[in-house]
């Protein structure tokens, strides 16, 4: 399940670069309700990537944006409820991350959702039924 988080230079502090990615790892686990289990902490990763402040936009104006999108199985945050809990503790992340000045305005969340099949590791497609079976098997 990708996290991408999208940030200009300089508004995450040094140590928000490095925490970012597991904590917004941690606030995904802990808003599916599956917090201690491995298989589904397994299967979520994602990237940073830091621009020049010149090149963030938002409304058409130069905005020191921060994005965070996550992508993830039909099964993940699968209620209103859950989604709203990440999107509120994914920004309460960027916030505490972040330099004094940011505005948690310019913090935005995006949930994209993959079909049934449409998600897979290692070369294989996986079901909505066998991530279910390998999260169920791992809380065991």
């Amino acid at each position: 399940m990708p996290i991408t988080v999208t940030a200009p230079r300089g508004v995450l502090t040094p140590d928000g670069e490095r925490e970012i990615l597991p904590q917004l790892t941690t606030a995904l686990v802990e808003a599916n309700g599956l917090a201690g289990n491995p298989a589904f902490t397994a299967m979520v990763g994602g990237t940073l990537h830091l621009l020049d402040p010149a090149h963030v936009y938002a409304g058409g104006v130069n905005r020191p944006v921060v994005m965070v999108e996550l992508k993830l199985p039909d099964i993940g945050l699968p209620t209103p409820e859950s989604r709203a809990a990440f999107i509120h503790a994914a920004t309460d992340v960027v916030a505490r991350l972040s330099v004094d000045w940011h505005d948690s305005d310019d913090t935005w969340i995006n949930i994209l959702n993959a079909r049934d099949g449409a998600w897979g590791i290692g070369g294989n497609a996986l079901s909505n039924d066998d991530l279910v079976a390998s999260i169920t098997a791992a809380a065991g």
